[in-house]
């Protein structure tokens, strides 16, 4: 069989995009990873799937798949690109789109200059919902990693955080802190990694080692999280410019209970046919 998808990137972060309501397709992990893998597949970090709604109210439902073939909770980046996807392909007129991941609903809507509004919903503080093992909530918390400490800000976006604040994003240890706080015992299901620096009361530098694909050119829930860890601890204000590797995304939140709103592109790269 063959099966169509489109190459589709925000921002650097790049996807894989499988229509699941048109085409009776069925993903699954093996599949993923073949799909993903930069050699011998088309490669990307993740393959977003979009499949018809299971509830009312709801558009379509939107499964996310890392590198490794794990399914996970949120991809604010992939969000844009499926709001995208839709209205380019006609599977639907509507504006905003809502769409269905595995824990929460979003809304998408596309604006007149090429960009994409993500409502977020509201960041998750509570240790035990990121999951985090913590006592109680904080705006920062001292973790152990091979006898350092850092400090860290946990956060969920409906995918787990850890936001570290750094001096220098160019020297930053991504490549070797990264993959330890990742995989740290105080994050249950693991975790994306946030490295941020301050470069004003409006603008952070990012970079972030998403869990199961490596550091990315950009992560949209991750710049969410480094927003929020940046207004709580008061080093920023709303809205919050993010510069990542990739590009620039726009990030506005006025606090605690309320909504988070990620403004930023999503671009087709290519269409094609893939045989499973």
């Amino acid at each position: 069989m063959l099966m169509k998808f489109t190459k589709m990137h925000g921002l650097g972060n790049d996807f894989v995009v499988v229509d699941a309501v048109t085409q009776n397709v069925r993903i699954t992990a093996s599949m993923v990873r073949r799909l993903a893998d930069r050699s011998r597949g088309i490669g990307c970090d993740q393959v977003l799937v979009i499949e018809p709604p299971t509830e009312p109210g709801i558009d379509f439902n939107y499964r996310i798949f890392n590198q490794d073939g794990g399914e996970v909770e949120q991809c604010g980046n992939g969000a844009r690109c499926l709001a995208r996807y839709v209205q380019d392909r006609r599977l639907t007129g509507k504006n905003p789109v809502i769409v269905k991941t595995k824990n929460r609903v979003m809304e998408l809507q596309l604006e007149t200059n090429k960009l994409v509004t993500v409502n977020m919903g509201v960041p998750q503080l509570d240790p035990a919902q990121i999951p985090f093992q913590a006592d109680q909530p904080a705006t920062l918390y001292d973790i152990d990693v091979n006898g350092q400490n850092h400090q860290i800000a946990a956060i969920s976006m409906g995918n787990p955080h850890a936001v570290l604040q750094v001096e220098d994003i160019d020297k930053a240890p991504v490549a070797s802190l990264g993959p330890v706080l990742e995989s740290h015992p105080s994050f249950p299901n693991q975790v994306n990694v946030g490295f941020m620096q301050i470069i004003d009361r409006n603008k952070i530098k990012l970079r972030v080692f998403e869990r199961g694909v490596g550091e990315t050119q950009a992560c949209g829930s991750g710049a969410c999280a480094a927003a929020v860890a940046a207004i709580r601890q008061e080093l920023v204000d709303s809205p919050v410019t993010m510069q990542l590797t990739g590009g620039d995304l726009r990030i506005q939140w006025r606090g605690d209970n309320e909504p988070l709103f990620m403004t930023g592109p999503a671009v087709s790269v290519f269409h094609g046919r893939v045989r499973i």
